[in-house]
This record gives structure tokens, sequence and C-alpha cells, in this order.
């Protein structure tokens, strides 16, 4: 028996299929539903992807510019100090997660001779993702500062921190004497999202603290959740960290309050 249905090219779809995929793409930065020939990717989603993928490794490899961050915490009125972490290079940093948590000498005495108020630490790492926290830092600190203010935190001086992983902000708290420290960091980049920053909040952060001493809020940029939303969320768990003195898995995120909408892309 023979089939008189001609067959489908390859990388061709019945037309429903394709209109069902182009109205679900920009929905997601997911790739679906991506154009074959053969048991291949057609060529513009494959060069996407490489795109996409050597963004994500320059992202890695990146560097972090203190002296702008600098500048424009400044220009919010917020003075800066720039330290480093024990890793002494981007690779040693990336070979070493280890030496990311901890601080070099050199800043662990410029920490200690600088004034101590107490309140909040906040530290901008670049983690996995210098350009994430260049791009997305101030301008979360732009919203939130406002907020921390009319809780009546004192502020300690921000850190910028080369090399830094979460961890290394325990240590920046300690050093200022400061009741619970905010590490703003670049996250690892992914195909979708080379620069998404990372809220890591932590209350009386000690020697010993873990991540389940930690509170996150993640995916911070404008594709994803907007500075100003999480902002927004930042400041409402600094004040029950505050409020309950316990942060992690022992403060429960029940915000009540509607996160301020992402307009739609």
């Amino acid at each position: 028996m023979t089939d008189d249905k001609a067959p489908t090219p390859a990388g061709d779809l019945p037309s429903a299929v394709s209109e069902m995929w182009a109205a679900l793409r920009p929905l997601t930065a997911a790739r679906i539903g991506l154009p074959r020939t053969g048991a291949s990717l057609a060529t513009p989603a494959l060069l996407d992807f490489r795109l996409a993928h050597a963004r994500a490794r320059d992202a890695v490899g990146a560097a972090l510019d203190a002296a702008a961050l600098t500048a424009e915490l400044a220009q919010l009125g917020q003075q800066a100090l720039v330290c480093h972490s024990a890793a002494t290079d981007r690779r040693s940093y990336l070979m070493r997660p280890d030496l990311g948590r901890q601080l070099d000498e050199g800043s662990l005495a410029l920490l200690q001779a600088s004034p101590s108020p107490g309140g909040l630490a906040i530290v901008l790492a670049d983690g996995l993702s210098a350009q994430a926290t260049q791009n997305h830092a101030v301008p979360v600190l732009r919203a939130l500062l406002p907020a921390l203010k009319a809780q009546g935190w004192t502020l300690a001086p921000v850190v910028v921190l080369h090399y830094g992983r979460v961890a290394a902000g325990d240590a920046v708290a300690r050093c200022l004497q400061a009741e619970a420290v905010l590490v703003l960091i670049g996250e690892r980049p992914g195909l979708s999202s080379p620069d998404s920053l990372g809220a890591y909040l932590t209350w009386a952060p000690g020697a010993g603290a873990s991540d389940a001493d930690r509170n996150c809020v993640s995916n911070i940029r404008p594709e994803g959740l907007a500075p100003a939303a999480a902002a927004a969320k930042i400041a409402w768990l600094l004040d029950q960290m505050r409020l309950q003195k316990r942060s992690g898995v022992a403060l429960k995120d029940d915000m009540e309050q509607g996160l301020p909408r992402v307009p739609d892309r």
C-alpha cells in the first residue's frame, strides 16, 4: 500500500503547530519550538544559541569597574569602600571558591579602621557576573535607600568587593559590627540571562553562618524582577529580620502587599 500524502519537507511544520509556537514564544525567554533542518537546528537558531553561550562565558570573566560604582554611589550620598577577597585574580576566584568567601588582610584592616555604626552593611560583589552588579545594583539601591531610611536603619559604608562570594559579606558585617548584611551579587549566567543580580540577606551573620541562614531575592534585572520590585521585597525582609531577630529558613517569606508590576516586554 502506498501513501498518497506527500512527505512534509524537513524543518517544515503544519501551520497550526507553527502558529501555536509563535503565540508561546513571546511568553518565555526559553528556546521553544525551534526550527530544524533534518536532525539539526536551523542556522539562525544555532547562531543565536552560540551568541548566548558566548555572552554567558564573557559574563563569568568580566571585571568589576569599582571606580564607576563608587561614583554612582556617591551620587546617592553613600560612601564606598573598595575591598578584595582572598582570591588574587579571576582565575583563582573561579578555581578556589573558598578564597572568595574570605577577605584579604588589607581589606580586613580597612574595614576594621572604618566607622562602625552597626545597623546594616551593604556589599556589592562581582560574583559570577560582574555586569549584573555593574548594571543593576545601583538601581536597586536607588529604590531601596528611601525605604531603609523610613525604617530607621543605620547604614555602614557600602563595600564594593572584588572576587567576592556571598559568604564574604559575613566577614564584612562582623568587621563593621553590623546587625545584618545585604549582599548584591552577580548570579551564575544562563543562556537567557547573563546579567542576573541576586540579593542575599543575613541577620546576625556569625563566622558559622550558612546558606540556610540567608534569604535570597533572585533574578533581578529588567527582564526578570524589576529593581523597584526587588527593593520592595528586600526592604520587607530586612524589616522582618530586625523585628523577629532571625533570617533564612527561620524567617517565612509571607509578604502580603503585592510587588510592583513588571511592565510587559
